[in-house]
């Protein structure tokens, strides 16, 4: 088994925000960017959260909180896999 990395996770969660028609970083010179997929690390964990439209809040896409790394990226490549599929039709 390899390790899943920051950088595993990062590229995942940018491929996501392509896909989506999102930027690719949540704040641009201090300044929300609404609808943007990012990392949220926590409690020895990490979640995928997307910024709110207004940039005031965010929520947790998966709705499993925050996780091990290897759990996280099999979500999100699921994730991913369920955008490309919605599209597909």
């Amino acid at each position: 088994m390899t390790r899943i990395t920051e950088k595993d996770l990062q590229g995942l969660c940018d491929r996501i925000n392509t896909i989506t028609g999102n930027p690719l970083t949540p704040y641009l010179k201090c300044q929300p960017q609404g609808g943007c997929y990012h990392l949220s690390h926590a409690y020895g964990g990490v979640a995928l959260h997307r910024m709110c439209a207004t940039g005031t809040g965010v929520s947790d896409v998966l709705s499993a909180g925050h996780q091990p790394k290897r759990d996280l990226y099999s979500q999100m490549y699921a994730f991913i896999k369920g955008i490309n599929t919605k599209e597909a039709v």
